[in-house]
């Protein structure tokens, strides 16, 4: 008797736990997602992105992100960010529909309401709360829309930024196999290169040449101004180094014509000739040097770092050790 109420007992219970789970599921999933539409980014023209503190207005102009009345070039990959979110925006889940905001950092001071374009036609509007607990789901509020969602991804950082963060900082860029001439000066020091074709006559090449008959093959080589040939890696390193040069921030308020007597001038030559000027900071105690870059409408500013690496990449570049050295 008792072992058949044990099993009377167990049974109730088993009912009872499958009785919650399919009514808890139920509950779960009586809703419907609202379904976004892909758009593809390439065809977005505009985007807003508004904030308690502002708002940061992009506009595509042939092909190219700028930003504000001044049209300042914005950071491709981190536009190429903020695009991929809007461009594949889902929601995964409905979260609230009580209209509590506050606690998803939806209500006015916090959340950051975003827009696209396509032309004049506005195809996508909503709202960015914070980053869900698991850090894989962002909250968000579509436009007419009271509820809140989860959104795949964690991305409100990417609309966080300024119009400062979103520039394009590089100051400097260009094709290096295309160059021919390098020249920096630094106070009476020059590094004077000038990419040769030259025959290599010595060792394996050359005793391969007389046993066949045939003359090497000329190989593009970097020359001092004594025509002796430069470590090329070493080269490498420098034009590395300068090649894609980020500056540390914008010096918007001053003219490119108002800096006078730099202390590096950097002169490269290829398919144009590409220009960069480093100027002396105003005080001993600045970390940061002021430049212009004939790649670049504005002033900006270079770290003590960076000029330290230029220091060092002219420093390294010897000559072989027959050759005389540099001037």
């Amino acid at each position: 008797m008792k072992l058949k109420k044990e099993y009377l007992i167990l049974t109730a219970l088993m009912v009872a736990l499958i009785l919650y789970l399919t009514l808890h599921r139920s509950n779960r999933t009586h809703y419907t997602l609202p379904e976004i539409s892909s758009i593809p980014g390439e065809q977005i023209s505009k985007i807003a992105f508004e904030k308690a503190d502002g708002t940061v207005v992009l506009n595509k102009k042939d092909n190219t992100w700028h930003m504000g009345p001044k049209e300042y070039p914005a950071d491709s990959e981190k536009i190429e960010d903020i695009l991929n979110v809007i461009e594949n925006l889902k929601v995964t889940a409905l979260v609230s529909e009580s209209k509590n905001y506050v606690r998803y950092d939806l209500n006015p001071d916090k959340k950051i309401h975003v827009k696209a374009w396509q032309g004049e036609s506005l195809v996508r509007e909503f709202d960015i709360g914070k980053p869900a607990a698991t850090f894989q789901h962002t909250f968000v509020k579509l436009a007419e829309n009271p509820n809140v969602y989860h959104a795949r991804g964690d991305f409100r950082q990417k609309f966080e930024r300024t119009v400062e963060d979103l520039r394009d900082r590089t100051v400097l860029s260009f094709v290096q196999k295309d160059l021919r001439e390098i020249k920096i000066a630094r106070d009476t020091k020059t590094v004077a290169l000038h990419l040769k074709q030259v025959l290599e006559a010595d060792g394996e090449n050359k005793d391969a040449a007389v046993k066949t008959g045939k003359s090497s093959e000329p190989k593009p080589s970097w020359m001092d101004a004594n025509d002796k040939k430069v470590d090329s890696v070493k080269v490498g390193r420098l034009l590395g180094f300068l090649n894609r040069l980020e500056c540390e921030a914008y010096l918007d308020d001053s003219k490119k014509d108002g800096f006078k007597d730099p202390v590096y001038a950097v002169t490269l030559q290829g398919a144009k000739e590409y220009a960069l000027s480093i100027f002396a900071p105003k005080n001993k105690d600045e970390k940061t040097y002021p430049a212009v870059s004939s790649e670049n409408d504005y002033p900006f500013l270079l770290s003590d770092t960076q000029i330290d690496s230029l220091k060092s990449h002219m420093d390294e570049i010897k000559t072989a050790p027959d050759a005389a050295p540099v001037k």
